[in-house]
């Protein structure tokens, strides 16, 4: 998916309260095998796709609620539900969703879904043992039995959208730090 055709994504929870929209490309989707994900999903594996929170809007009147649930990581994440039928949407790691936004591909529409395909496959040192994978190595899809760095797995495209947001990020970082000493 490159930016010069990228039709919009839409998705929604499962009672159709909450929809949403992904304004670009996907940095990456990824497929995470670990134990903290099966637990929290109930299932084998979820599909997180990355994207910067100001190409992720809800189109919805109804705004999901925020929930902070512990991490493997002991960072904590924060988890996006529609606040009726409680499924999670979307969620953010070790950050509080200012930046960063992933979103659960499972609660894209079928035809977004579609277009959206898993990326890598992390933490496959704790997958389930009858997921087979074969498939997606011969798809050139990168498997890692734990995580891995960004740099060599992203697409050229997304590592420099990527860079251009730690700078935003930074900046921003920056005129906080200036606001807090001229309010102290």
């Amino acid at each position: 998916m490159t930016d010069e055709t990228f039709t919009p994504l839409k998705g929604h929870c499962t009672c159709r309260a909450i929809t949403y929209e992904v304004l670009a490309p996907f940095l990456c989707t990824n497929c995470c095998h670990c134990t903290w994900c099966q637990r929290e999903t109930g299932s084998a594996f979820v599909l997180n796709a990355i994207i910067e929170t100001s190409n992720f809007r809800i189109t919805s009147d109804t705004k999901p609620i925020h929930v902070d649930v512990p991490s493997a990581s002991g960072d904590g994440q924060m988890m996006a539900r529609c606040p009726k039928c409680f499924i999670v949407l979307y969620g953010d790691y070790a950050d509080d969703g200012t930046w960063t936004t992933y979103v659960r591909v499972g609660t894209l529409d079928d035809e977004s879904k579609e277009r959206t395909k898993p990326d890598v496959h992390i933490f496959t040192s704790t997958k389930m043992d009858w997921v087979d994978l074969s498939g997606e190595k011969a798809r050139g899809v990168p498997i890692f039995e734990e995580s891995y760095r960004r740099i060599h797995v992203w697409r050229n495209d997304a590592n420099e959208r990527f860079d251009l947001l730690k700078i935003r990020m930074e900046e921003s970082k920056k005129e906080e730090e200036v606001e807090e000493k001229v309010s102290n």
